[in-house]
């Protein structure tokens, strides 16, 4: 490999990382966000926010930001803790 490609790659790989971290801190965010209103008990808000997470993580899973085993760890923890939320409400 001569000395431009490698620097081409050197400049995707930078732009590549960018990219995982911004995806990783929104899954960050939007999981932090779901704890928080199972831990509040706010049904409506948990589902919604479990929605919009269990298809963040496939996505960051899709894109190789993480492995598909921990988005699915992931979504079935999130998943355990808001049936159990639900059948505890009803």
């Amino acid at each position: 490999m001569n000395r431009l490609s490698a620097k081409k790659h050197v400049r995707a790989d930078e732009k590549k990382r960018a990219r995982n971290r911004r995806r990783k801190a929104a899954l960050r965010t939007l999981l932090r966000q779901t704890e928080v209103a199972l831990s509040e008990g706010n049904v409506e808000r948990a589902q919604e926010l479990c929605r919009g997470a269990a298809s963040l993580l496939d996505r960051a899973a899709g894109k190789g930001v993480i492995k598909k085993g921990t988005a699915n760890r992931q979504k079935s923890r999130l998943t355990r803790k808001l049936n159990a939320l639900t059948t505890a409400a009803a």
